[in-house]
């Protein structure tokens, strides 16, 4: 961004070095109050231009802080009643740098209020502006991985300052000539001449670092998408620009979080492939193509069928079952997971049912749905629960719920509350993927589980890895000291029952007993696992 730009609109990029007492200023520096003391002046320097009520808080914002902590500070200056300061510590108490301008200029109709980088209409304004000129250019858009799950985690006014600090780290990347922008609530943009390093490294160098706000760490990941242009009498339009490297970042986000395209021919097609596979998603609901397949948990020491976890999948009518991995990433963007939440607890929970009134010697079977990201959170969870277990007639636990760390994480004591209201109404609950994360034991004697799964990864492994074999046994005897059952997931051969069983874990599934299956070949397989009794039902040969 050209200082002289800065400059009219009275905002300025500044960095503050305390081991050198300087703090930089670039541009705008009469308006802003700094007088004289810009663009360079010393901290003490800084503080005594601050009206003397508001001198502590200037000292306060260049006090070295932690890396990622972010700066959020209103002064009133000398010359003008309010000017906002905002940025980040880029490094432990080494450098710090943001945005600084009138309280007005974050508010004007050319400025994100929440970053005070331009806003999207300004920067297609400014890009069209730059691109009369010759020259080659790339224009380079990231894109915040899972905005909305941090702000249901975080709440909007946590998730803001995350988004502001982002907007001062990549105002201190990008200075001089680039144009750095927000022009989207997740999405950050900035344009380029060529030949000025690898764009795409140094924006996710700037945005990909922790942040520590109100006392979280987050681990900011952005997808991105980039385009080049040629500048001069026959430049592309900037609108048809951003159009083409919006579809780079679509097509860098499908690959998972983190992932980087550049725009291309071929994805226009894929565009238009996307755009019909989401029509078809949001149909599919209606016409009943999405249904669980149900894979089999068997008791370890018997052979004999315990309970199914019941697996989502798509039945397209053109393209027949659509890969998971594929329609949950698209189901989770297009804000239907609570949606797919609910329609796979009905369906699981009237399934189980059918199977307990048509084989009573089933006994204690159960069935276990995931909760989907933050559904824990969802308002009527519990209400709907209620409702499918009295519908259904279940008995007490038959419905299973699993829990991912994660979600127990964002919040731990609301967390503790739905949990026990959910075991109330007669569901039984299990922790997902344990051994993944870092707080377990914190709270997992304090919430009502019933079970604990312990992550494939660690099961896969055990057969020629000490440490994953240790893990193991450490999460089942952790599971019987506690009163939990323990489910091994990722059981792939007899090998691994076998080392299981010796470890004496409860339940085993995976691949080695079966895959999901459609719900009539699920109840085959129940059968078989019935009228054999107690003959144990074994897992492949590795």
């Amino acid at each position: 961004m050209a200082i002289e730009a800065l400059a009219a609109a009275d905002s300025a990029l500044w960095v503050w070095t305390p081991s050198e007492d300087s703090l930089r200023v670039s541009g705008a520096s009469r308006p802003l109050g700094l007088g004289p003391l810009a663009p360079e002046c010393s901290g003490a320097a800084f503080a005594a231009v601050a009206m003397p009520q508001d001198r502590a808080l200037a000292e306060a914002l260049l006090k070295p802080q932690a890396e990622g902590t972010e700066i959020a500070v209103r002064l009133r200056m000398r010359d003008h009643p309010t000017c906002l300061w905002r940025g980040v510590w880029l490094e432990d108490g080494l450098r710090a740098a943001g945005v600084v301008a009138l309280e007005t200029t974050f508010a004007g109709s050319d400025r994100d209020p929440l970053t005070g980088l331009l806003d999207r209409r300004s920067f297609l304004a400014r890009v069209g502006e730059t691109l009369t000129r010759p020259g080659d250019y790339e224009l380079v858009v990231a894109d915040v991985d899972r905005l909305r799950r941090l702000n249901e985690a975080l709440g909007h006014e946590r998730v803001d300052r995350v988004l502001s600090a982002l907007g001062s780290r990549l105002a201190a990347a990008f200075s001089g000539d680039d144009l750095p922008a927000r022009i989207g609530e997740d999405e950050f943009a900035v344009l380029v001449r060529k030949g000025t390093g690898h764009v795409p490294g140094r924006l996710r160098q700037a945005l990909e670092q922790p942040l520590r706000v109100a006392g979280f760490d987050i681990y900011p990941t952005v997808s991105i998408g980039a385009v080049t242009a040629e500048g001069g009498p026959d430049a592309s339009d900037p609108g048809e620009l951003l159009r083409r490297v919006e579809l780079a970042v679509e097509q860098a986000k499908s690959a998972g979080r983190g992932g980087a395209a550049a725009y291309g021919r071929a994805l226009e097609s894929d565009s238009l492939s996307r755009l019909a596979l989401e029509s078809d998603l949001r149909n599919a609901f209606v016409r009943g193509e999405i249904e669980p397949f149900y894979q089999p948990i068997v008791n370890l020491k018997t052979g004999a069928v315990a309970g199914f976890e019941a697996l989502c999948r798509w039945r397209h009518p053109k393209r027949g079952l659509v890969p998971p991995d594929e329609f949950l990433t698209l189901t989770d963007e297009m804000g239907l997971m609570n949606e797919l939440g609910l329609l796979m607890m009905t369906q699981a929970a009237r399934q189980l049912a059918e199977w307990l009134k048509r084989h009573p010697m089933a006994g204690k079977l159960f069935c276990s749905v995931n909760l989907s990201v933050g559904e824990i959170e969802r308002p009527n969870l519990v209400e709907d629960v209620a409702r499918i277990i009295e519908e259904t007639g279940l008995p007490r636990g038959a419905l299973k719920l699993e829990v991912t760390e994660g979600d127990i994480m964002r919040d731990t004591a609301s967390a503790a509350v739905v949990l026990a209201r959910l075991k109330e109404v007669g569901a039984s609950l299990a922790l997902d993927d344990f051994g993944t994360g870092f707080s377990s034991l914190s709270y997992l004697a304090r919430l009502p589980f019933d079970t604990l799964k312990i992550d494939r990864y660690f099961v896969l492994t055990m057969d020629r890895d000490e440490g994953s074999a240790k893990i193991v046994r450490s999460v089942v005897n952790l599971g019987r000291d506690l009163s939990l059952e323990v489910v091994a997931e990722g059981v792939e051969n007899a090998g691994l029952a076998a080392l299981l069983l010796q470890d004496n874990c409860h339940y085993g599934q995976g691949f080695g007993y079966a895959p999901a299956l459609p719900a009539q070949e699920a109840e085959v397989y129940l059968n078989e696992s019935l009228s054999d009794g107690a003959a144990p039902i074994r897992a492949r040969s590795a």
